[in-house]
């Protein structure tokens, strides 16, 4: 396995900490988004999209950190990660939207503006937030985890950014259950931090 990715990239994030969780080793090439890396003829040979994450897997070349997840927790993680039957994947699938539309618009932009200088509107990004944290925060003030009762690859791909909204300087102090459901997720086996 190898995987493409950048250190301080959340998507890329979601997929070492899976891959780290599982035991599963992998070689790591890095490609700096923020340089342009990910825009050059080379590298759109294995992404055409000039995106990171990508993972391959022998002849297997597969983007978007969302599908990775899915195929790791599919292929290396039995049915921990990923439950096999209708009503356990369907609300595995709720949760990656929402890391995927309230949580990337809204704390993965505010954090890119902050840290990156992107032309982002922070009020804008907080607005797009919200409802995916207070979603969450719901679902967390009577649960332990987003999907079930044990941690899934819902709770990964939403973790990221979550744990980093300080750096987008978005406050997490009205939201205390998913405060709490951050300290569990880093107290999972395998869990690493976001810079390794």
């Amino acid at each position: 396995l190898t995987l493409y990715d950048f250190p301080r990239s959340g998507n890329c994030y979601k997929i070492r900490l899976l891959l780290s969780v599982l035991g599963v080793d992998y070689a790591r090439e890095t490609v700096d988004s923020t340089t342009g890396e990910t825009q050059t003829d080379a590298f759109k040979k294995i992404n055409p999209r000039g995106q990171i994450p990508v993972l391959v897997d022998g002849d297997l070349v597969l983007w978007d950190s969302m599908a990775i997840l899915v195929y790791l927790a599919r292929r290396y993680g039995r049915n921990d990660w990923l439950p096999a039957d209708a009503r356990g994947e369907a609300q595995v699938m709720q949760w990656l939207a929402v890391s995927e539309n309230e949580l990337l618009y809204g704390l993965a932009r505010a954090r890119v503006a902050v840290l990156f200088g992107k032309p982002f509107d922070l009020e804008q990004c907080y607005r797009e937030a919200r409802p995916g944290l207070d979603a969450m925060e719901t679902r967390l003030a009577g649960a332990e985890w987003l999907a079930g009762d044990r941690a899934t690859i819902a709770d990964l791909a939403c973790y990221p950014y979550v744990a980093l909204a300080h750096e987008g300087r978005f406050s997490l102090s009205p939201y205390p259950a998913v405060q709490q459901w951050v300290v569990r997720v880093e107290s999972l086996d395998g869990w690493v931090p976001m810079v390794a």
